[in-house]
Formats: C-alpha cells, structure tokens, sequence
C-alpha cells in the first residue's frame, strides 16, 4: 500500500513537471495558469501544492530537469572527444550553444533566474560544477592546466559558460551573439594551460 502511493506521488510529480514544462516553454511563466497546467495533468492545483509547493516551486523542479539535462548533453559531448582538454572545452561550448534552444532560452536562462535567484546556487548547477571540478583536478595532476585551486577554476570555468548562455538568451539577436560567446570562452579557458601552445584550442562549432 505504502509503495503504491509512493508511485502515486511521484507519477503525479511526474505529470506536473511535464505539463508546467510545456506551460512554462510556450507561455512563460508569469502568463502560465495553475488551473490550465494542473487540467493538463489530469490534477488538482492540491496536487501541486502537495508536491512542490506553489507554483514557484513547480518552476524549480522544471528548471532543474532541464539544466541537468543540458549538463547531461554537454558531459555526452565532452566524452567524444579523446582526452579531457578538448572535452572540457566542448562541454563548456555546448552548454553556451543551448542556449539558442526556444524552450532552454525561455525556462532556464531568462525566467529561472528572474523568479529563483542567482543560477550558481541552484543544485543542477552546482551538481554541474563538481563534475567540472573533477576534470580540472585531473588536468591537473597530468600537468596540463596550472596548480591553481582546482574549485576556483571550476567556478570561473562553469560561470563563464553559464554567463554566456544568459547573454546569448537575452540578446536580441543570439545567433551573432553566439560564436563571439564560444570564441571569448575559449580563450578564457586556454589561459589555464601549463604551456600555451602545446594543446590545441580550436573552436568548437
């Protein structure tokens, strides 16, 4: 009994985030309507009282899928390349380039942080920051990136991308404001290295 309504809760968590995904995606969050979104999943607005407080806290667990998602996608990429240099760089360049997805732009970058506050505190970014973390202790223990503290360069490496994600979400025109992002990431990120010259910095598109 006491699983079955544990499956229960979260199927209906399930079916709320969803539907305040696509609210929040095709309205914004501020014109989204509880009564709409809660119609949407087949629920009560009790329900989402119930599970994630007001409506506040309905955008936080939306934000947070879709910023671990964008995480999940940029390690993903980062992996294909064949050593941890040029993976950590094209994580950080994937991370800014969603930011030219419509529903990325509208839920993660320009409402997350207008209704929850500064985006470093958020716990998909810092689960993002100690991944990064742990790429740049081993950069460094290879020698490849200088002995700094490896937290402080994990948290330059991470703000410069996100920050460049919410420039490029709030420009008027995001597509030329892209390739200036990636080029000035890049170019904070080779400042790291050791020796420069020795590892390639190449752009990723």
């Amino acid at each position: 009994m006491a699983r079955r309504r544990a499956e229960t809760m979260e199927e209906n968590r399930s079916k709320l985030i969803a539907a305040g995904r696509k609210a929040f995606a095709e309205q914004g969050y501020s014109a989204a309507s509880m009564d709409d979104l809660t119609a949407e999943a087949g629920l009560t607005r009790g329900a989402l009282y119930h599970n994630f407080g007001d409506k506040r806290g309905l955008l936080a667990a939306v934000v947070n899928q879709i910023d671990s998602e964008m995480a999940l996608r940029a390690k993903e990429i980062g992996a294909t390349n064949t050593d941890d240099w040029h993976g950590l760089l094209a994580e950080g360049a994937a991370y800014i380039q969603m930011a030219l997805d419509p529903e990325v732009q509208r839920i993660v970058l320009l409402d997350g942080p207008a209704v929850l506050g500064d985006p470093s505190k958020w716990p998909s970014q810092d689960s993002c920051l100690q991944v990064t973390r742990q790429t740049v202790e081993k950069l460094m223990e290879k020698g490849i990136i200088k002995p700094l503290d490896a937290e402080a360069a994990a948290r330059l490496l991470s703000g410069a991308a996100l920050n460049a994600a919410l420039w490029i979400a709030a420009s008027d025109d995001a597509a030329r404001v892209l390739p200036k992002a990636l080029e000035a990431f890049h170019a904070l990120a080779s400042g790291l290295l050791m020796k420069q010259g020795d590892i390639g910095v190449d752009m990723i598109a």
